[in-house]
């Protein structure tokens, strides 16, 4: 067994959707990123990529290249699974908090596990989406930005 932690942070910005686990989320503001800003899989990539021994999103995925420019964050999810598939390892559970004080994320939890399980192909049973907020304190608590964190357990045969 491989455990693997992932964080990321990004701010709000005007003018682009906010993609959250592969979901589109009905809000105002979207995330400043190099992709599509989806916190939550970038969060999960680097779990996984960190469980495998393998560094971190931004060394497989850097944003100063124009291949991932606005690319879909379920794309480079799928990347990183086939990535761990490479070294026989398979995902055996993962538990995931978003952290925002807006926009309300609840609606849309099953949503994202049913997709990140997919990418992951993995039983949605092995995909936990949790949200909360910070309760007006920091960046997430201010409405700044949105943060997500990730633990993922990797199998070996």
């Amino acid at each position: 067994m491989r455990i693997g932690q992932g964080y990321d942070a990004h701010k709000f910005t005007p003018g682009r959707r906010l993609v959250l686990g592969g979901v589109e989320i009905s809000y105002n503001l979207g995330l400043a990123a190099h992709s599509d800003g989806d916190v939550l899989i970038h969060a999960i990539c680097d779990a996984l990529l960190g469980a495998a021994g393998l560094r971190d999103i931004g060394k497989h995925f850097p944003d100063s290249s124009d291949e991932f420019k606005n690319i879909d964050s379920r794309v480079l999810l799928r990347a990183t699974r086939e990535k761990i598939e490479e070294l026989n390892l398979r995902v055996g559970n993962l538990d995931a908090t978003l952290v925002a004080q807006m926009p309300r994320l609840s609606p849309y939890i099953d949503s994202m596990r049913i997709r990140i399980a997919a990418d992951l192909k993995v039983d949605a049973d092995r995909v936990n989406v949790k949200a909360t907020t910070t309760e007006g304190m920091g960046f997430t608590g201010r409405g700044e930005g949105i943060a997500a964190q990730a633990v993922v357990l990797l199998l070996e045969p």
